[in-house]
């Protein structure tokens, strides 16, 4: 018997499949055929898949369905892998919505990281928000870096959702925003993505992991990709933290494209194709120095057209 479901969990060596929006995950694993078909990530079947499977009898762990086919993706969200042997890593697929946790200190947030994912998301088709986790601590001991965060990402179109796990400050708007949704919950380890599933919905008990004293760095709890199925009918994608995220199969000459603030301005540049960095009447440049876009935003933009080796994780 053939059918199609959703893959729901990736340990690496197993998966899980649910036909979603119907909640109940059998375990499958990979037929050989597909498993390396064509594929140059380091895993051809991620998260968010849909999937053909094949199944005899009543699935188990002793009994599992056998995926037979990738089905075409809408979208997927995807980074330069460390595994030098293959080019990328898939970390997830048909992703209604992205949202990507961040917190300005303990993890100290990394501009260039954040506004990769972002250009990534833009550059695959995924619809992109970041929430801002910690807010009750910031507006306490750091307020103008607040006030300077948020008014860099909402100036270039971004919704930016100020949360606080501890407090539950701006959880509403979260669960309202992912409410019915395929949602990728991403970034840097200890930042509270695990926290924040949890907030969205008290029954899902994701690991949740603590801050190294030595280099304010989150610890690696989640260790592989995970859907939780919420409350609010949110299908949330767990992912392991982030430290690196490299660029896949985007040319240096469309990078500004894929910077929304940027793409509007350079309707106005004076030479087309326009690099916005040392051509004359260039508006990005120009709209740069006014401060209509942020400095901070055009300096990961000309990191990007440095070599991406040093973005690896």
């Amino acid at each position: 018997m053939t059918l199609e479901a959703t893959v729901v969990r990736n340990t690496g060596s197993q998966y899980w499949l649910s036909p979603l929006p119907e909640w109940n995950p059998i375990p499958a694993v990979l037929k050989g055929k597909v498993r390396l078909k064509g594929s140059t990530a380091t895993n051809p079947v991620a998260v968010g898949d849909r999937v053909r499977y094949e199944v005899e009898g009543v699935p188990s762990e002793s009994n599992p369905a056998a995926i037979i086919e990738i089905l075409d993706r809408k979208n997927y969200v995807i980074r330069k892998s460390t595994n030098l042997s293959r080019q990328s890593h898939i970390i997830a697929a048909n992703v209604d919505e992205a949202f990507i946790i961040v917190s300005l200190y303990f993890p100290e947030i990394k501009l260039p990281f954040l506004d990769r994912i972002l250009v990534t998301c833009e550059v695959y088709g995924v619809p992109v928000s970041i929430v801002l986790n910690k807010v009750d601590m910031y507006r306490a001991e750091a307020p103008e870096e607040l006030n300077c965060f948020t008014e860099i990402y909402r100036k270039a179109g971004y919704r930016v959702i100020e949360t606080s796990a501890s407090t539950e400050e701006g959880i509403e708007e979260l669960k309202a925003a992912t409410a019915g949704k395929v949602c990728l919950f991403c970034g840097d380890s200890g930042v509270g993505k695990s926290s924040l599933v949890h907030c969205v919905d008290p029954e899902l008990h994701p690991k949740v992991g603590r801050i190294s004293d030595a280099h304010l760095q989150g610890k690696h709890t989640t260790s592989y990709y995970e859907i939780f199925s919420a409350s609010n009918g949110a299908f949330i994608i767990d992912s392991p933290g982030l430290r690196g995220f490299g660029l896949v199969d985007l040319e240096k000459e469309e990078i500004s494209k894929y910077f929304p603030e940027m793409l509007k301005a350079s309707a106005d540049c004076r030479f087309t194709p326009c690099t916005h960095t040392h051509e004359p009447g260039c508006a990005v440049k120009a709209a740069v120095e006014s401060g209509e876009i942020s400095a901070e935003r055009y300096n990961s933009y000309l990191g990007m057209l440095e070599d991406d080796q040093k973005f690896r994780q």
